[in-house]
Protein backbone atom coordinates (compact mmCIF):
# COMPACT_ATOMS: atom_id res chain seq x y z
CA UNK A 1 0.00 0.00 0.00
CA UNK A 2 1.33 3.51 -0.43
CA UNK A 3 1.40 6.03 2.31
CA UNK A 4 1.89 9.41 2.81
CA UNK A 5 5.33 9.89 4.82
CA UNK A 6 8.24 12.79 5.79
CA UNK A 7 7.06 16.14 3.88
CA UNK A 8 4.12 14.31 1.85
CA UNK A 9 6.53 11.84 0.47
CA UNK A 10 3.94 8.62 -0.61
CA UNK A 11 6.29 5.40 -0.33
CA UNK A 12 5.00 1.80 -0.21
CA UNK A 13 4.88 0.42 3.20
CA UNK A 14 5.90 -2.62 3.52
CA UNK A 15 3.65 -5.53 5.03
CA UNK A 16 2.53 -9.14 4.24
CA UNK A 17 -0.59 -9.76 3.24
CA UNK A 18 -2.91 -10.43 5.29
CA UNK A 19 -5.94 -10.04 2.96
CA UNK A 20 -7.32 -11.97 0.44
CA UNK A 21 -6.56 -10.60 -3.00
CA UNK A 22 -9.50 -7.49 -4.05
CA UNK A 23 -10.17 -7.04 -0.47
CA UNK A 24 -11.08 -3.36 -1.57
CA UNK A 25 -12.68 -3.02 -5.00
CA UNK A 26 -14.50 -0.22 -3.89
CA UNK A 27 -11.50 1.58 -2.82
CA UNK A 28 -9.47 2.02 0.79
CA UNK A 29 -11.50 0.59 3.68
CA UNK A 30 -10.06 0.69 7.35
CA UNK A 31 -10.22 -2.93 8.83
CA UNK A 32 -12.74 -4.10 11.38
CA UNK A 33 -12.34 -6.88 14.11
CA UNK A 34 -13.37 -10.41 12.96
CA UNK A 35 -12.56 -8.37 9.34
CA UNK A 36 -14.15 -11.65 6.79
CA UNK A 37 -11.36 -9.71 4.25
CA UNK A 38 -8.36 -11.48 6.30
CA UNK A 39 -7.38 -14.50 5.53
CA UNK A 40 -6.86 -16.84 8.51
CA UNK A 41 -3.41 -16.96 8.15
CA UNK A 42 -3.45 -12.96 8.00
CA UNK A 43 -5.52 -13.29 11.59
CA UNK A 44 -2.54 -14.96 12.96
CA UNK A 45 0.15 -12.87 11.42
CA UNK A 46 -1.94 -9.46 12.90
CA UNK A 47 -2.65 -10.83 15.92
CA UNK A 48 1.34 -11.05 17.02
CA UNK A 49 1.86 -7.59 14.83
CA UNK A 50 3.89 -10.27 12.40
CA UNK A 51 2.84 -8.40 9.39
CA UNK A 52 4.06 -5.80 10.49
CA UNK A 53 8.07 -7.07 9.93
CA UNK A 54 8.49 -6.06 6.82
CA UNK A 55 8.76 -2.31 7.59
CA UNK A 56 11.78 -2.57 9.37
CA UNK A 57 12.88 -2.41 5.04
CA UNK A 58 11.28 0.64 5.23
CA UNK A 59 13.21 1.65 7.91
CA UNK A 60 16.54 0.71 6.44
CA UNK A 61 15.42 2.55 3.53
CA UNK A 62 14.96 6.15 5.69
CA UNK A 63 11.45 6.14 4.84
CA UNK A 64 9.97 5.36 8.39
CA UNK A 65 11.27 5.37 12.11
CA UNK A 66 10.53 2.51 14.46
CA UNK A 67 9.09 5.28 17.12
CA UNK A 68 6.58 7.72 15.12
CA UNK A 69 3.08 8.80 13.75
CA UNK A 70 1.72 5.70 12.04
CA UNK A 71 1.90 6.12 8.39
CA UNK A 72 -1.53 6.89 6.67
CA UNK A 73 -2.80 7.00 3.25
CA UNK A 74 -3.89 9.53 1.47
CA UNK A 75 -7.50 9.02 1.23
CA UNK A 76 -7.65 9.23 4.93
CA UNK A 77 -5.22 12.24 5.20
CA UNK A 78 -7.69 14.07 3.25
CA UNK A 79 -10.94 13.11 4.92
CA UNK A 80 -8.47 14.33 8.57
CA UNK A 81 -7.76 17.61 7.01
CA UNK A 82 -11.01 18.26 5.31
CA UNK A 83 -12.64 18.71 9.29
CA UNK A 84 -9.43 19.76 11.17
CA UNK A 85 -6.13 21.80 10.53
CA UNK A 86 -4.60 19.57 13.35
CA UNK A 87 -2.66 17.05 11.02
CA UNK A 88 0.22 18.78 9.55
CA UNK A 89 2.51 18.32 11.90
CA UNK A 90 2.19 14.45 11.96
CA UNK A 91 3.67 15.01 8.28
CA UNK A 92 6.94 17.09 9.34
CA UNK A 93 8.30 13.68 10.97
CA UNK A 94 9.11 10.46 9.65
CA UNK A 95 6.13 8.03 10.49
CA UNK A 96 6.78 5.38 12.64
CA UNK A 97 6.29 1.45 12.96
CA UNK A 98 4.60 2.13 16.49
CA UNK A 99 3.50 5.32 18.17
CA UNK A 100 2.23 6.72 21.16
CA UNK A 101 -1.27 7.05 19.60
CA UNK A 102 -1.35 3.02 19.08
CA UNK A 103 0.05 1.96 22.75
CA UNK A 104 -2.48 4.45 23.88
CA UNK A 105 -5.44 4.16 21.58
CA UNK A 106 -4.69 1.29 19.24
CA UNK A 107 -6.15 0.83 15.45
CA UNK A 108 -8.71 3.42 14.17
CA UNK A 109 -12.20 2.13 12.95
CA UNK A 110 -13.48 5.24 11.69
CA UNK A 111 -12.53 8.50 10.95
CA UNK A 112 -13.32 9.82 14.41
CA UNK A 113 -11.57 7.23 15.84
CA UNK A 114 -8.92 8.41 13.72
CA UNK A 115 -9.11 11.50 14.94
CA UNK A 116 -8.42 11.28 18.48
CA UNK A 117 -6.12 8.45 18.20
CA UNK A 118 -4.19 12.04 16.32
CA UNK A 119 -4.28 13.66 19.09
CA UNK A 120 -1.86 10.81 21.22
CA UNK A 121 0.32 11.50 18.52
CA UNK A 122 0.24 15.25 18.55
CA UNK A 123 0.91 15.03 22.21
CA UNK A 124 4.14 12.77 21.16
CA UNK A 125 5.52 15.72 19.36
CA UNK A 126 5.19 18.25 21.70
CA UNK A 127 6.82 15.74 24.21
CA UNK A 128 9.19 13.51 22.20
CA UNK A 129 12.01 12.49 23.72
CA UNK A 130 14.39 9.40 23.62
CA UNK A 131 13.09 8.24 26.95
CA UNK A 132 9.62 8.50 25.61
CA UNK A 133 10.93 6.68 22.51
CA UNK A 134 11.84 3.62 24.90
CA UNK A 135 8.89 3.52 26.58
CA UNK A 136 6.22 3.13 23.37
CA UNK A 137 9.11 0.87 22.70
CA UNK A 138 8.77 -1.15 25.74
CA UNK A 139 5.17 -1.03 25.80
CA UNK A 140 4.97 -2.29 22.27
CA UNK A 141 6.62 -5.07 23.00
CA UNK A 142 4.00 -5.59 26.13
CA UNK A 143 1.34 -5.60 23.97
CA UNK A 144 2.47 -8.15 21.11
CA UNK A 145 4.07 -10.71 23.73
CA UNK A 146 1.47 -10.56 26.63
CA UNK A 147 -1.57 -8.77 24.70
CA UNK A 148 -1.50 -5.94 27.33
CA UNK A 149 -3.58 -3.32 26.77
CA UNK A 150 -6.30 -4.60 24.02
Amino acid sequence: QERVGYKRKIFRIRKFRSMYENAEPDGPQLSETNDPRITPWGSVMRRWKLDELPQLWNVLAGEMSIVGPRPERAFYIDRIEQLTHSYQPLLEVKPGITSLGMIRFGYAGNLDEMMQRMQYDLSYLENNSLKMDFKIMISTLRIIFMEEGR
